[in-house]
């Protein structure tokens, strides 16, 4: 059985040198699980004094007193102090423990051991004390796995969000880091709990409601990660294990004292408590997306993380960054930046990233009076603009952003239309630029994304517009854009004329063109719904 850095009263006993002297426990058999920090030898009456809590006293009643009344107090003092378990050999001076001693012990919870065999108290020391300090030594060394695999995930490119997950599958038990104040900035650990419950359903319930500067619930351990201003003693986060799973012990604690030193350098070198804060928010937010919080629960879970709509119906966004693009090291900045210009916008909005996947989804309030167009016209342009301080779209480039806004809803059909607009924007790739686009428009680029990898769509792409495919590679105009414009003005020739920068009888003659190479009637709408899907396709195809 683990312990608090020692080892329990029962495995004291257990020991050959204690063993040898036939213990015999008289009270306290059920305590025996107590942690024995160290172990004490003496006969002094004024030994009690001398302790500080968790010792196994060895003794042979010299120091008890002969009067009952003299060795009921000095029973009461040792169980003051705390001590783990109290040895009496018998010989000289008891032949047996007196029922003074005895009574005493049971009242105050005390494991009391009588000893029938003369014992060397100082082997039972040393044995003791070896068995102690192996089990300090193989705490350390399970601490220190953890500071390896810590280390290792963070050389390997991660942050905080796989140091707390490391540390949570040890405890086996949900890990916070929380601001000075008491704030929460990422929860790790899921299905924990006697119900299943998410992190933070159990930060609501355990920690949020109480002040930072509270005394944390019981069997939780807090420790300070260092760095945030001027001092030695400045605090720069605190990282909070909460018991539920199971109890949480010295090796527990160790573990969490290495993690907020590796802590302490990924937050002083990246600056990384923003994007921490908004990989929480993604995190929420995706498993809302994949069902794995449930509609009645997530109002209050997005309460913990500062989103509070009301009643108001919600509006799920998703911002995808093109691959290429994808902000390697800055996060950070994009989570500022975005979150900046949104607080602009004026509504309830909780924005995450996820930058495994490239993307930043978000949740509004849409406020009475306010469309739903006009609202996502404010978003879109305020999720650009933070693209746009963070280096990754600037003026006269292609746009390496897509924003796609979902169907407003209620908290049930929250977590749906997230995860369609997280799927469409990435089917949305490679589009024309738009401002930002309706998931409910993009379901046929949806549909085809998802069938990317079919054999069947490659062979239709290549039979509905392969040799216009293969013309393009080889002359000169290129007429697949030609053929793009005209579907996209629905046959409307001078619309197309236009947009190509074409007089009317050069597209004419493009379009003949087209119609000869691919053997079809670009008027017959049969031809046309299989060329605008085949064109739509070629995007997704590897």
């Amino acid at each position: 059985m683990e312990t608090e850095g020692g080892i329990t009263v029962r495995r004291a006993l257990e020991l050959p040198g204690l063993r040898g002297g036939v213990p015999e426990v008289l009270t306290g058999a059920d305590r025996l699980g107590r942690t024995v920090r160290w172990v004490h030898a003496g006969e002094a009456p004024n030994i009690p004094a001398l302790l500080k809590g968790g010792e196994l006293l060895l003794t042979t009643g010299l120091g008890l007193g002969s009067r009952p009344a003299d060795q009921r107090a000095f029973v009461r003092k040792l169980a003051d102090r705390g001590i783990a378990a109290l040895v009496v050999e018998l010989g000289p001076r008891f032949d047996r423990l007196p029922a003074a001693i005895v009574d005493a012990a049971r009242t105050a919870g005390l494991p009391l051991v009588q000893l029938h065999r003369e014992v060397p108290f100082v082997a039972v020391t040393e044995e003791i004390h070896t068995e102690i300090v192996n089990g300090h030594y193989a705490l350390l060394q399970r601490a220190e796995e953890v500071h390896r695999r810590c280390t290792q995930a963070v050389l390997a490119g991660g942050g905080v969000p796989q140091v707390l997950g490391i540390l949570a599958d040890f405890a086996a038990n949900p890990v916070f880091l929380e601001t000075p104040d008491g704030r929460l900035l990422f929860a790790a650990g899921t299905g924990t709990g006697p119900v299943g419950a998410g992190p933070l359903q159990v930060w609501e319930s355990l920690r949020g409601a109480r002040a930072a500067r509270e005394a944390p619930p019981a069997g939780a351990v807090l420790v300070e990660v260092p760095g945030g201003g001027p001092g030695a003693g400045a605090v720069r986060a605190r990282l909070v294990l909460l018991a539920v799973s199971g109890p949480l012990v010295a090796v527990h604690r160790m573990a969490a004292e290495r993690a907020a030193g590796i802590l302490a350098v990924v937050l002083m070198q990246a600056r990384q408590e923003e994007e921490v804060a908004a990989r929480g928010r993604g995190d929420f937010l995706t498993d809302l997306a994949e069902g794995r919080i449930a509609p009645e629960d997530a109002p209050a879970q997005a309460g913990v993380l500062g989103f509070r709509p009301g009643g108001d119906p919600l509006l799920p966004v998703v911002m995808r960054l093109a691959p290429e693009s994808a902000p390697s090291g800055s996060w950070a900045v994009l989570a500022r930046a975005v979150a900046d210009e949104l607080s602009a916008v004026g509504v309830p909005v909780l924005v995450g990233v996820r930058p495994v996947e490239g993307r930043v989804p978000l949740l509004l309030a849409l406020r009475p009076g306010t469309t739903r167009t006009a609202l996502a016209d404010r978003v879109a342009a305020a999720l650009r603009a933070g693209a746009g301080r963070a280096g990754l779209e600037r003026a006269g480039d292609r746009t390496p952003v897509v924003v796609v806004v979902g169907a407003a809803g209620g908290w049930a059909a929250a977590g749906a239309a997230l995860r369609h607009a997280a799927e469409a924007a990435t089917a949305a790739h490679g589009l024309g630029e738009r401002p930002w686009y309706d998931a409910r428009r993009l379901d046929i680029d949806l549909l085809l994304w998802r069938m990317r990898d079919h054999p069947d769509l490659a062979s239709f792409v290549d039979r509905a517009i392969g040799p216009l495919r293969e013309h393009d590679r080889t002359s000169r105009p290129a007429l697949l854009p030609t053929l793009e414009a005209y579907l996209a003005h629905a046959g409307r020739k001078a619309e197309a004329a236009r947009e190509l920068h074409l007089n009317r009888q050069t597209l004419y003659n493009r379009l003949a063109r087209i119609g000869e190479l691919l053997g079809t009637d670009l008027d017959d709408p049969e031809s046309v719904l299989a060329l605008s899907l085949a064109l739509r396709a070629r995007r997704h195809i590897r």
